[in-house]
C-alpha cells in the first residue's frame, strides 16, 4: 500500500548510521550553523529519487506530512515528489503545486532541498507569466527563499533568458551569507556559459563590490590571465 507510513518505513529501512554522520557534518547541522537540528537517515539522493518515483501518487495532503518532517530525507522525498506530480499535471494542477511549495518554504530549509526543486517547479512555471514573486523572495529576511529566488532562474538561464538572473544577483550582492555568494556566483558562471559578453557585463559593473566567494564561482571558467585581472580588480 503506498502510504506515508510505508514510504518512511521505507526510508528508515535504508538508513546508513555512518553515512547519516558525515551529511549531519556537511549540512553543518550543528548550533547555530545553518543547519541546525536536522536529522539524517544517510540515504543518497538515487535512493530517495527511487522511492519518490514510487510513491507519486500520494496527495498533496500526504506529501505534506513528510514535507514537514524533522528528517532531511523525507523532506527530500517530499520535494521529488512534488516534481513529479508538477511535471505530469496540468496548468490547474502546476498551479497547485507551486502555491503548495511557495506556502511551505520554511521547510525547503537546506540548500539541496533548494537546489533540487526550485528551478524544477518555480523556474519551469514562471517560464511564460509575471516573475515578481522571485523579486518577493529575494528580498526575503529567509536565506533559502532568497536561494530560492536565484536557483528558480536556472530555468530561465537554459533558454538563454538572463534578465532575472542578473536583476536578482543584484539585489543579493550585499547579502552576508556564504551559501547566496556560492548560488549567485554559480548563477552567473551559469549564465557566462552560454554568454560570457552578458555575464561579463554585469561583472565588470559590480565585480568590485562582490563577496569574493561569489566572484570566485562567477569567474570560474575564465581563462587564467582573464580571471587573475578580476581577482585583482584590474579589469
Amino acid at each position: 500500500m503506498l502510504s506515508v507510513k510505508n514510504l518512511q518505513k521505507e526510508l528508515r529501512k535504508k538508513k546508513n548510521p555512518e553515512q547519516a554522520k558525515l551529511l549531519q557534518r556537511f549540512f553543518k547541522t550543528g548550533p547555530g550553523e545553518y543547519g541546525q537540528g536536522d536529522i539524517f537517515l544517510g540515504l543518497t539522493v538515487p535512493q530517495v529519487r527511487k522511492l519518490s518515483k514510487k510513491y507519486k501518487t500520494l496527495s498533496l495532503k500526504e506529501v505534506k506530512k513528510v514535507l514537514t518532517s524533522k528528517i532531511h530525507e523525507e523532506r527530500l522525498a517530499a520535494l521529488l515528489i512534488l516534481i513529479e506530480i508538477f511535471e505530469k499535471g496540468d496548468e490547474n494542477k502546476r498551479k497547485q503545486i507551486v502555491d503548495f511549495y511557495l506556502e511551505h518554504t520554511k521547510y525547503i530549509n537546506n540548500w539541496d532541498l533548494v537546489d533540487v526543486s526550485a528551478h524544477k517547479i518555480i523556474g519551469v512555471y514562471l517560464k511564460n507569466k509575471n516573475r515578481k514573486i522571485l523579486y518577493k523572495l529575494a528580498k526575503s529576511k529567509s536565506l533559502w527563499e532568497k536561494r530560492i529566488a536565484i536557483i528558480s532562474t536556472f530555468s530561465f538561464i537554459s533558454e538563454n533568458d538572463f534578465s532575472d538572473t542578473l536583476k536578482i544577483s543584484k539585489i543579493l550582492l550585499k547579502d552576508k551569507h556564504d551559501l547566496i555568494h556560492k548560488a549567485v556566483g554559480w548563477a552567473l558562471r551559469e549564465v557566462g556559459k552560454r554568454s560570457q559578453a552578458d555575464e561579463e557585463k554585469f561583472l565588470k559593473k559590480y565585480y568590485k563590490k562582490m563577496p569574493r566567494t561569489m566572484l570566485r564561482y562567477a569567474i570560474e571558467r575564465f581563462e587564467e590571465k582573464k580571471r587573475k585581472k578580476y581577482l585583482l580588480g584590474k579589469i
